[in-house]
């Protein structure tokens, strides 16, 4: 048995699956403080969402077109249906809606309240992989382990982000909830998808949800939008990297460990963003943090062992 092999036996899962999965964290958790400079929540100057998600989109799409013509790659041909559905579904369910409902919603709430949503959407894949797939059943541990960690998100943000439920406003709380649900959706369709490969999937998708996104950038009025170069700068953030790389990541991820396992970043996503407090801005944590550590950790562990799926090329 060689090296890998015993990595891979031991932890029941490849040690690229994880390193994916961190990147893909890091990447996602770093697009919430972003956004929230982007749009200027608590700064005197702040770009609209109508313009903050037609420009993470745009960049994103032609970062994934120069990786894609860099690998002499082709999109699928318009005759191919069953693909272009996939990748309508992506590019809008995937792409589109969540990012415009969560970018729309930071300019009210606060990035754990967003954060704290859109970490339930694990449950609702796991829901939806346990009808749909008969290779990602859930067990009893699988269940028990979306459970635990959607405690622990609850945990960490819990006494701050619970508190922004008197003072956001109703429709920025629903806003976060067809995100979350948008998001789930998207796993599942990526998991259902024909086979295509990770570039060419996520250079299609791109390109639509882009297009989508664009007349969108219409309906404000230039004039009455007051931003800065820190506004902008911070939509190349997540153009390059949520809607650029991590697309990519995504799609690789997905095809080798399954909707489920991908689902869980929902948990880490949170837990890296109070690290990046902590780095960047010296912000300490309360004692809630190390218990939603062990509770998010322990789901993922827990979780991980159910719902597997087998690899898609």
């Amino acid at each position: 048995m060689t090296q890998s092999s015993l990595q891979t036996a031991r932890s029941g899962r490849p040690v690229l699956d994880w390193v994916l999965f961190g990147l893909l964290a890091m990447i996602w958790a770093g697009a919430y403080p972003m956004t929230r400079v982007a749009v200027g929540k608590g700064l005197e100057t702040g770009l609209p969402a109508e313009w903050v998600l037609p420009g993470r989109l745009c960049i994103g799409a032609a970062f994934l077109w120069v990786v894609l013509i860099a690998n002499g790659k082709h999109l699928p041909p318009l005759s191919d249906r069953k693909r272009w559905v996939s990748i309508a579904g992506m590019g809008i369910v995937g792409s589109v809606i969540p990012f415009f409902f969560i970018t729309t919603a930071q300019e009210t709430v606060n990035s754990s309240l967003a954060a704290l949503y859109t970490a339930a959407s694990p449950v609702f894949v796991a829901i939806g992989a346990n009808l749909l797939f008969a290779e990602e059943k859930m067990s009893a541990r699988t269940a028990v382990g979306v459970a635990l960690g959607f405690i622990g998100v609850a945990v960490l943000f819990g006494p701050e982000a619970l508190a922004g439920f008197g003072t956001a406003s109703a429709w920025a709380q629903v806003f976060l909830l067809i995100a979350t649900l948008a998001y789930a959706a998207s796993t599942l369709i990526a998991r259902a998808a024909p086979p295509m490969d990770a570039v060419v999937f996520a250079a299609s998708y791109a390109t639509v949800s882009a297009l989508t996104a664009l007349p969108l950038a219409l309906t404000v009025d230039a004039e009455t939008v007051r931003a800065t170069w820190v506004n902008w700068a911070a939509v190349l953030g997540p153009g390059l990297g949520s809607s650029g790389v991590a697309q990519l990541l995504y799609m690789t991820l997905i095809r080798r460990a399954g909707a489920t396992f991908v689902s869980l970043n929902g948990y880490a996503i949170p837990l890296i963003s109070a690290g990046f407090g902590w780095l960047f801005f010296r912000e300490t944590q309360s004692w809630n943090a190390a218990l939603a550590l062990c509770l998010i950790l322990g789901g993922v562990w827990l979780a991980r062992g159910g719902g597997r799926g087998r690899a898609v090329t």
